[in-house]
């Protein structure tokens, strides 16, 4: 303990002396008038590119396999009632990484057909930006169902268009996230129901043997993941979670 308190004295003594002689940078932020019409657009530029930057994490999630599987493996979680166990960043991390495992062929189209020929100046920013929206494009094409996109065409009073070609993204998109959560509730419901007749049943139990005081979710716990291993569950889960992208 000596020693230490001997060396942090020492290293508050010299820090003055080593930072002048390392030369540390330093980073300064100001605002200040514009002069001329090009400094506000470039301002303007600024901000447009760090507002999109803060969105575009929320934007790939909800247009991705994401939103689907979350919600469904909330759901397992919620039926269990084993309240954080497991924890948010288990979920989000198993979510993450099975949503990568769906989206890995529609991530190599992106690097194939779109950033690498742009890395290599092969095509303009222009072109590969609308090359990677026709990918993604296709992707949600392939999950989103026809009511969700009629309700949106519907709701904008667009024309009927002739093929997907000419529809928007800006109707694309929620109607994807619409799909995705239908089928996530879908199969919500499906994964409650068995542990929801567990519950009946040990509700009954006590009852019938007058333990009225008592909750059933404490005696019905147990069971309910005892079934889940049985039936090896997670496997199930993910399973059905995978083979619904298909």
């Amino acid at each position: 303990m000596k020693w230490l308190c001997l060396g942090l004295g020492l290293l508050l003594l010299l820090a003055p002396e080593l930072a002048l002689a390392v030369n540390l940078p330093t980073l300064s932020l100001g605002i200040k008038e514009a002069n001329t019409p090009a400094e506000v657009s470039t301002a303007l530029q600024v901000l447009l590119v760090l507002t999109i930057l803060t969105v575009a994490p929320a934007i790939l999630l909800m247009t991705t396999a994401f939103t689907r599987i979350i919600i469904v493996l909330g759901f397992v979680r919620q039926a269990m009632g084993t309240q954080n166990t497991p924890p948010n960043q288990v979920l989000l991390g198993l979510a993450l990484f099975l949503t990568f495992f769906v989206m890995a062929p529609t991530f190599k189209a992106l690097n194939d057909q779109a950033l690498q020929p742009y890395m290599q100046e092969k095509m303009t920013q222009q072109q590969a930006l609308d090359r990677s929206v026709g990918i993604m494009r296709d992707f949600m094409f392939s999950q989103v169902q026809e009511s969700e996109l009629q309700l949106l065409i519907d709701i904008t009073k667009e024309e009927q268009p002739a093929d997907k070609h000419e529809l928007s993204s800006l109707i694309l998109v929620p109607a994807f996230i619409l799909s995705e959560l239908k089928r996530a509730f879908q199969m919500g419901f499906m994964i409650y129901v068995p542990f929801l007749v567990i519950d009946m049943l040990v509700a009954s139990v006590l009852m019938s043997m007058g333990m009225m005081m008592l909750p059933p979710v404490v005696i019905s716990l147990p069971f309910k993941l005892l079934l889940f291993v049985l039936v090896d569950g997670w496997q199930l889960v993910v399973g059905s979670l995978m083979k619904s992208f298909g």
